[in-house]
């Protein structure tokens, strides 16, 4: 998605189509490299989890795909720094207009979704997805100049509800690819059924975490900031 973004942002001949691709990955290239860091360490810990005590084993390979992950979030500029970039130029910046541009696309996946009675779930759990993080980026636009600190104080956070999101919006789009494909008797009908199902786990599973992340972006601040810096 970011690299079909940056290349239209380049190659489109028409200057208002690359503007707003250019806006576009502009906004996911922190997402990009903070959130899927920050994933991969997750994923990774579920992979030495999986293997039990073996995963502690040089020869299962588990763990060294671990320690791998974890500089990630370091050599892309650490988790911090991608996050302060997409609550100040990407969100605050412009009030916010560029974000909630980018959740109307996210709410018309939605839409679709609903036109369908097997993705119905999927939907609702996107559109609370999006609720959420309309919520974050009012604030977030609301208080950037009022209250900085209460703003950056949540902006890991922020940068997790966004790949969340952003996730969740692209998960929905293979679901109806999958769905369209199963109708027409198209494809690996195994593999799109598992595609549905993978979904339907994301969104059950991953989706659900944006309302947390909202609310610790909205309401979190107090918490960071009550610890004098001098205590640090």
């Amino acid at each position: 998605m970011a690299a079909a973004a940056f290349d239209q942002a380049h190659a489109d001949p028409d200057p208002v189509a690359a503007a707003e691709a250019r806006t576009f990955y502009e906004f996911l290239v922190p997402i990009v490299k903070g959130f899927s860091t920050e994933m991969s360490l997750e994923v990774t810990s579920l992979g030495v989890q999986v293997h039990g005590g073996m995963g502690f084993i040089e020869e299962t390979g588990a763990a060294q795909y671990y320690r791998d992950a974890r500089i990630l979030t370091i050599y892309e500029g650490t988790t911090a720094i991608q996050a302060n970039d997409l609550i100040g130029r990407k969100t605050a910046r412009d009030g916010g207009r560029s974000a909630l541009a980018i959740l109307a696309r996210v709410r018309a996946t939605v839409t679709e979704l609903k036109q369908s009675e097997t993705l119905a779930a999927i939907a609702t759990r996107l559109e609370q997805a999006c609720d959420a993080l309309e919520h974050a980026i009012v604030f977030i636009a609301g208080a950037a100049k009022s209250d900085p600190r209460a703003v950056y104080a949540g902006s890991v956070p922020y940068l997790m509800l966004s790949g969340v999101v952003l996730s969740g919006w692209q998960m929905g789009r293979a679901a109806l690819a999958a769905t369209h494909q199963l109708a027409a008797g198209e494809g690996d009908a195994t593999f799109l059924r598992t595609k549905l199902g993978t979904v339907r786990f994301f969104a059950d599973h991953i989706l659900t975490r944006a309302s947390g992340l909202a609310e610790t972006v909205v309401e979190g601040s107090a918490g960071t900031l009550a610890i004098e810096e001098a205590n640090f």
